[in-house]
């Protein structure tokens, strides 16, 4: 029997999920609420005005509607909260830290100060914490996880013992593999990341001696590297490399990673000593006939004149001994599973004259940056403006079909929590009498 006093009001969000109580002594325009807000009467006390209302869940991979939830006092400690929630959670250990789910639902900086308390750190009713396994590091030192960056070649250089053995699990069992799939020579095939352990280290230390200390895990005993010079490091984000960290003696701080960031070490065949201005592009030549490209090769393309189409498309015909009029070439977006052809121009219309602009690859709409792949189309051979593949085609029907479901889903939650919580249907809002409308422009000459 839900009573008065042992019972709050939730609003539901449009996709059916319960929000944080409303406390008692809200307005509804405190509580934000509006004609046709949709709201639960759920059992349980709403927080006082020294309480939080919490979100909190085990793991970084959140489905929506299996969060926990709990109130505790805003002057709680983050030591005493992960304690609670832990035991709520029925984990055991002490090898756990919070973090505070980000605006795009993902693990954002974790919370380091646990003797801090919620309200210091701007912790509010409705947030979401996330239960992360594994202990923090010291206060400036970084736990990073190092991942091992294979891609393909034209050469068979760098096979590891792991390839030897077909791919079978070393004996620390700590290979976990992680690989967009496609056919040999498709530019889906050529990402292929091999987690490899947690390096604990000073954020003083330099990027060689991240590099030294990463060899010494024992997974990387499965690799031939003769230096750590041999070893090119990148950011790792969405699965994929990221962001190039070049200057070997440049401390890890100078770098901004942060407590979340990881690094994959791609093997080289020979030292390289990168400039400023250098980018690094993976180049993939389009085979003719064929919805399909040959295996990247890397390209390093000075841009110190400049990020032009012009300078990019030059650099890639000498790359490939190619008249420069004889190429077309496109920069990647695996997410999309979509090519952009990079033009030497383009124009901006503005209200008083059409000009040309110069183009910069470095900004909208192409955000050149290293380690993109370039298409490049021989017209020699071939002569048409497709540079897709049969894999994108099939990655945007998923990415179709995925939406669709996710709409069809969302519709079947409003429905069911238009039934369950409203009982009937909402009222239509009344509209009002139409008024007629004058608008006085007043002189400013």
């Amino acid at each position: 029997m839900i009573t008065a006093e042992n019972s709050c009001l939730r609003p539901i969000d449009r996709n059916g999920k319960l929000l944080c109580p409303v406390p008692d002594n809200y307005t509804l325009k405190e509580a934000g609420l509006k004609m046709g807000s949709s709201l639960g009467l759920c059992p349980g006390r709403a927080p006082t005005s020294s309480q939080l209302f919490l979100f909190f869940a085990v793991g970084s991979d959140v489905q929506p509607g299996t969060e926990m939830e709990i109130i505790v006092e805003e002057t709680l400690s983050v030591r005493d909260c992960l304690k609670i929630m832990l035991e709520k959670s029925g984990l055991l250990g002490d090898a756990w830290h919070l973090r505070k789910m980000d605006w795009c639902y993902e693990a954002g900086e974790p919370l380091c100060d646990e003797d801090a308390t919620l309200k210091e750190l701007t912790i509010c009713s409705g947030d979401t914490l996330l239960l992360i396994e594994g202990k923090l590091p010291p206060l400036g030192f970084l736990t990073v996880p190092i991942w091992w960056y294979q891609p393909q070649h034209p050469s068979g250089h760098w096979k590891s013992h792991q390839d030897r053995r077909n791919c079978t699990p070393s004996q620390g069992g700590i290979w976990r593999a992680i690989s967009a799939q496609g056919a040999p020579g498709d530019v889906h095939a050529e990402v292929s990341l091999h987690y490899l352990g947690d390096i604990d280290i000073s954020e003083d230390a330099t990027l060689m001696e991240l590099k030294s200390q990463a060899m010494t895990l024992p997974s990387f005993s499965e690799f031939v590297i003769p230096s750590p010079a041999f070893l090119r490091a990148w950011t790792v984000e969405s699965k994929r490399p990221s962001r190039l960290l070049r200057a070997d003696q440049q401390q890890l701080k100078e770098y901004k990673l942060g407590r979340r960031t990881e690094i994959c070490l791609e093997p080289l065949q020979k030292e390289e000593n990168l400039g400023p201005q250098d980018v690094l592009l993976r180049t993939q030549m389009r085979l003719p006939g064929e919805r399909a490209y040959a295996l990247p090769m890397n390209m390093v393309w000075d841009a110190a004149r400049g990020w032009t189409a012009g300078s990019l498309r030059q650099r890639v015909a000498d790359f490939y001994s190619l008249p420069v009029e004889k190429i077309e070439i496109a920069k990647y977006f695996p997410e999309k599973f979509e090519w952009l052809p990079i033009s030497s121009w383009n124009q901006q219309i503005t209200k008083r004259k059409k000009k040309k602009k110069q183009d910069n690859l470095q900004g909208a709409p192409y955000h050149l940056k290293d380690g993109d792949t370039i298409g490049v189309k021989n017209l020699l051979a071939e002569d048409d403006d497709d540079f897709s593949t049969v894999t994108d085609d099939i990655g945007k029907e998923k990415q179709k079909q995925l939406a669709l479901g996710k709409r069809k889903s969302q519709e079947a939650l409003r429905v069911q929590s238009s039934h369950v919580f409203s009982g009937a249907e909402t009222p239509a809002r009344p509209r009002g009498p139409e008024a007629s409308l004058s608008i006085h422009v007043g002189s400013f000459r």
